[in-house]
């Protein structure tokens, strides 16, 4: 018994924390998402689902979602692939591995604010960047950030160059438990390198390949700060996503009741995403 209650007490002050900062905003972002909440005043009526209902009708919001969509689309693909054919060229670096392990991480550790400002004044630049290069030298190259048509995917590409070498390393750390008497047989059975990958190491490396991909889908519809920094949402609503709609609402016009709404759509894929993981990790088990 005594046992019982030094358990629960160890567990308390975690259990406290996720209370405060998790579940009673959680609690809270639910109920005010049926109001008009406007993060001032104390004078708050219920309305329903008024919200959800302009919501619905608003072109920003789905154009919102629809650059979710394409910004998962693009993270599901092209870190993904860059990292695992990057992880598997580490597996054959002996000595120069920790090396490219802490380039490869530069960007990560880095602030949102300070690889924003760097591909802004060294790539996008249209004076002293690349694109300023390529005008000067008689290419007419507009930046991307300005194009309605690019702007989504040369942010994306600013947030996918900051993440890929994290995912790398994830990938490699899976990678080098792969068991290399299973490697050395498979290279006896004739396995030539996609062979080896394939049946040895991908399987070793599936559970956290799995993870990360549920992650990457959750951290899609969570994506705001390189979007805020690079563009604002703009030009135009073409870069606007789920965050930075949910902070224009909150902050600039300060409709906090509809905001929540929004921010109840970014949690409401996140869960999904989360349950789909929970299943897959469940027939695993039981198989």
């Amino acid at each position: 018994m005594r046992k019982k209650w030094t358990d629960y007490l160890l567990v308390m002050p975690a259990l406290l924390l996720s209370i405060c900062i998790v579940i009673v905003p959680g609690i809270l972002t639910i109920v005010m998402s049926f109001t008009d909440y406007n993060g001032i005043s104390f004078d708050v009526n219920f309305v329903g689902l008024q919200n959800f209902q302009e919501l619905f009708s608003n072109r920003v919001f789905w154009k919102a979602i629809s650059n979710n969509m394409i910004w998962m689309a693009l993270f599901l693909t092209v870190p993904v692939l860059l990292a695992l054919g990057v992880s598997v060229i580490l597996l054959k670096k002996k000595k120069s591995k920790n090396i490219y392990q802490v380039i490869f991480l530069i960007p990560y550790v880095l602030a949102p604010a300070v690889n924003a400002m760097l591909w802004q004044n060294i790539i996008f630049n249209s004076r002293t960047g690349i694109i300023g290069v390529l005008n000067n030298i008689g290419y007419a190259v507009g930046s991307p950030l300005t194009n309605i048509q690019t702007a989504i995917y040369a942010v994306a590409s600013v947030d996918i160059w900051h993440y890929w070498g994290y995912l790398a390393v994830i990938y490699f750390a899976s990678l080098r438990q792969t068991p290399q008497d299973l490697v050395e047989a498979s290279k006896i059975d004739g396995c030539n390198a996609w062979g080896t990958f394939k049946n040895v190491y991908f399987p070793h490396l599936l559970p956290t390949f799995k993870l990360m991909m549920i992650m990457i889908v959750i951290g899609s519809f969570l994506a705001f700060d390189y979007i805020k920094l690079l563009t604002g949402g703009g030009p135009a609503n073409s870069t606007e996503v789920l965050g930075t709609y949910a902070y224009t609402l909150a902050f600039s016009t300060m409709q906090v009741g509809k905001a929540s709404a929004v921010g109840l759509f970014m949690s409401f894929f996140g869960l999904i995403a989360s349950t789909i993981y929970t299943i897959l990790s469940r027939n695993e088990e039981r198989m």
